[in-house]
């Protein structure tokens, strides 16, 4: 039988929330152990488009929601992160694009001035023409208009291999994971026969909590699920675009990030509007026959007759919310010893982890001793969210 080990915090979930919940605990001295049955951001966050979103698509209304208001800070923290002088050491991370941005069709140019100009949202945005346009959109027959966001994108593979750096000898892959008590009290988690205690045990495992949950018997907190219906299109035309396309409701028409690949084309990903409840309805050929129509009536001068398609089905994995709104915050609940949380959108990450963070200083949980952990299996870390797809 394996070894028993020990551990301040006992982390289930290799995704982006999970590995940053980690990096940070172990920069303030804490004990920590992750652990994942899969392969490491291998679930919503390497899917995920890779947006920093600073809250200013949750505001298209023309007033700041509370959506947009929790989220405006994140830029900052990601790109002090990114510069090495954050809460964690993110140099090195492959910065895909510096801005996003919002565009309008010619024909929806006037909504978006007089959205610009309300002073919610001035002091987020920047009006860019010509040469600084996104290249997608140098072109004479673009009529529109395009606000520079004060928002970033990453690639999230480099991301998660940067946190899976980060995380040291703390990653241990699974099997097998039970709950492990004495008497009624859970103190830890039997992970392929080896029992691990810990001080506090965290579920940030995605849409992977729900199990862990039943198999503690649990049914709260309560998990939903919100499909999307992504496109992903890649042709040797495509150049860098990283854009919400205003449509005239509440979300983007669609909502575009750029990924170049390794023959040196660049892959499109296509979100927004196009992948939500009418896009999940779709079959992949209808999904894409959807998507062929949107880019032609957006981008008519490009040519995607060489161009090859997919589908990418995602379920974001959130608290319930009632009539599946989507929450506004990162979200977590306390259960004595386990803490049950989801950051709700890869931006919120940071926040996340300060709230697991408030969670531990008001028990008293602190740094204790422990053995040194031995080499332990390392969980995998996922590839490009196209591999086996294009």
């Amino acid at each position: 039988m394996p070894e028993s080990l020990s551990t301040d915090v006992l982390i289930v979930g290799g995704g982006v929330a999970g590995l940053w919940l980690n990096a940070r605990l172990r920069r303030q001295g804490f004990a920590t152990l992750l652990v994942d049955k899969g392969t490491l951001g291998g679930g919503q966050s390497v899917k995920s488009q890779g947006i920093i979103h600073g809250g200013t698509k949750y505001a298209l209304h023309g007033a700041l929601t509370g959506a947009s208001e929790a989220i405006a800070d994140m830029p900052r923290r990601w790109r002090e992160a990114l510069d090495g002088t954050g809460e964690l050491d993110l140099s090195g991370v492959r910065l895909l694009s510096d801005a996003h941005y919002l565009w309008s069709p010619g024909t929806l140019a006037g909504n978006l001035t007089s959205f610009f100009a309300s002073k919610a949202v001035r002091s987020r945005v920047g009006q860019v023409k010509g040469d600084e346009l996104p290249p997608a959109l140098q072109h004479p027959r673009f009529k529109g208009k395009v606000y520079r966001l004060a928002e970033l994108v990453l690639d999230v593979p480099s991301l998660i291999a940067r946190l899976a750096e980060l995380a040291g000898p703390s990653l241990l892959a699974a099997e097998r994971i039970e709950p492990l008590r004495e008497g009624d009290e859970l103190v830890g988690l039997r992970v392929d026969g080896r029992d691990i205690r810990a001080q506090r045990i965290v579920f940030s495992a995605g849409g992977g909590t729900a199990e862990l949950l039943g198999a503690l018997g649990l049914q709260q907190p309560a998990m939903q699920r919100r499909p999307l219906h992504m496109v992903l299109v890649k042709a040797p035309t495509l150049k860098p675009l990283y854009a919400h396309c205003l449509g005239g409701g509440p979300k983007p028409r669609i909502t575009v990030t750029s990924h170049p690949t390794e023959d040196g084309q660049w892959l499109w990903y296509l979100g927004g509007e196009l992948a939500e409840a009418a896009g999940v309805a779709r079959d992949e050929a209808s999904q894409i026959a959807v998507a062929k129509k949107e880019l032609a009536e957006l981008v008519p001068w490009l040519d995607l007759s060489e161009a090859q398609w997919a589908t990418l089905r995602i379920d974001r994995a959130e608290p319930a919310q009632s009539s599946q709104a989507r929450p506004d915050n990162a979200f977590l609940a306390e259960l004595g010893r386990l803490l049950v949380g989801w950051p709700t959108k890869l931006a919120l990450s940071p926040d996340f982890a300060d709230r697991v963070e408030a969670a531990l200083a008001r028990d008293g949980i602190r740094p204790a001793a422990h053995a040194a952990l031995p080499a332990l299996p390392r969980p995998p870390i996922t590839g490009p969210f196209w591999e086996g797809l294009l």
